[in-house]
């Protein structure tokens, strides 16, 4: 699969622009705010109906305008695919595929795999569990079509069961019998996404480890664990020990949405010691498991796109991701940075061509 061309009208500080690509590695350079992170949110917008960055979509449309339109022709499986979104304020967000409009946008999730690496995945590392969550279900989302509607159930269950335990705090007293069917639609929803993310860290562990070690050549011990309450107890157990904390703290504090994935170097916190190259490393030795994971169980290689991803890397450890992603079983690759002569450089080293694209306050050329 890969991106043949992309036309924008309105979208963040891009008035009107159209790019062809090739489709091995395309280069965006130019100086930072010139739009080069933007084209990149706009080929992640094509392909899982949001932005990177931000979640609410009118905020990327053009000041000044009311509107948004991104349009891209893929090449999948040897078939065109046009797929187009369109944000237009105070109106529902547009997507189609080749002009047909979806019923819903889950619909259209793990059609066009794609891989994201960014300086702000430091996020996965320095923020709360939340963030790790939403790494390892962006993940599973892509290759299963089901594991979504189970996490929105799961989701709502969980409102309505901690809405329920605000209504106790309120009236103190409740029914029994209520708080019994929420329990069970908890669990009905939460044990299948345990036992999906599970099944999804049996696999995941090896490739970050094989990544991570290529990176590094061995040097670092590091160590990725999935930790879930369910590992210890079923649990419909843990709801029914939790009950009266629950009360107390008016939410529920068992459960699926509680899961955490553990990083560690040298058995220590990453978070606290590990370097900023190291974190780097840490991180997209992540997302490189999760471009191998996705090609694995979709069949074909997903788009990687590479934001400013030479920062905080020693020259060591960027030949060998180039070299990697470059030589090895990845697809279209797109890169942004600062530096056209950096960008020559890394690739004329390991022999590998490049298309550049000059970006200058939101118009794109070939350099």
């Amino acid at each position: 699969m890969w991106l043949k061309n992309i036309t924008l009208l309105n979208f963040k500080n891009y008035t009107d622009a159209n790019v062809s690509f090739s489709k091995t590695v395309n280069a965006f350079v130019g100086d930072n705010g010139a739009g080069k992170t933007n084209l990149l949110d706009a080929i992640h917008y094509l392909c899982l109906c949001k932005g990177y960055f931000n979640p609410i979509d009118t905020q990327q449309i053009k000041t000044g305008h009311d509107l948004f339109l991104i349009q891209g022709d893929f090449d999948r499986q040897e078939k065109n695919e046009k797929i187009t979104c369109g944000v237009k304020r105070n109106q529902k967000k547009q997507f189609k595929r080749n002009k047909k409009e979806y019923d819903k946008l889950a619909n259209h999730i793990g059609l066009f795999p794609l891989v994201m690496i960014s300086p702000y995945d430091t996020n996965i590392i320095m923020e709360g569990s939340e963030e790790r969550r939403r790494f390892m279900d962006n993940v599973i989302s892509q290759t299963d079509t089901h594991y979504l509607d189970e996490l929105i159930m799961y989701n709502r269950h969980l409102l309505n069961r901690n809405a329920l335990l605000k209504q106790i705090a309120v009236t103190r007293s409740y029914d029994p019998t209520l708080l019994e069917i929420y329990n069970e639609q908890l669990v009905a929803s939460g044990v299948k996404i345990y036992a999906k993310r599970q099944q999804f860290m049996i696999e995941f562990i090896p490739l970050f480890d094989k990544y991570y070690q290529y990176l590094t050549n061995d040097k670092e011990q590091v160590s990725l664990q999935y930790q879930s309450q369910l590992n210890d107890a079923a649990f419909e157990q843990l709801l029914l020990q939790s009950i009266e904390k629950d009360k107390v703290l008016e939410r529920t504090t068992t459960g699926i949405h509680k899961d955490e994935l553990i990083f560690t170097i040298s058995n220590m916190p990453l978070k606290k010691f590990g370097s900023q190259g190291q974190q780097k490393s840490f991180l997209i030795a992540l997302k490189l498991a999760q471009y191998a994971y996705l090609q694995k169980y979709k069949g074909f290689k997903p788009l990687l796109l590479l934001d400013d991803i030479f920062d905080k890397l020693d020259d060591s450890r960027m030949h060998k991701l180039m070299e990697m992603v470059s030589h090895h079983d990845f697809g279209q690759i797109f890169i942004t940075d600062t530096g056209k002569d950096r960008v020559l450089a890394v690739f004329n080293k390991i022999d590998v061509p490049v298309t550049l694209f000059d970006v200058t306050n939101g118009a794109i050329n070939h350099a």
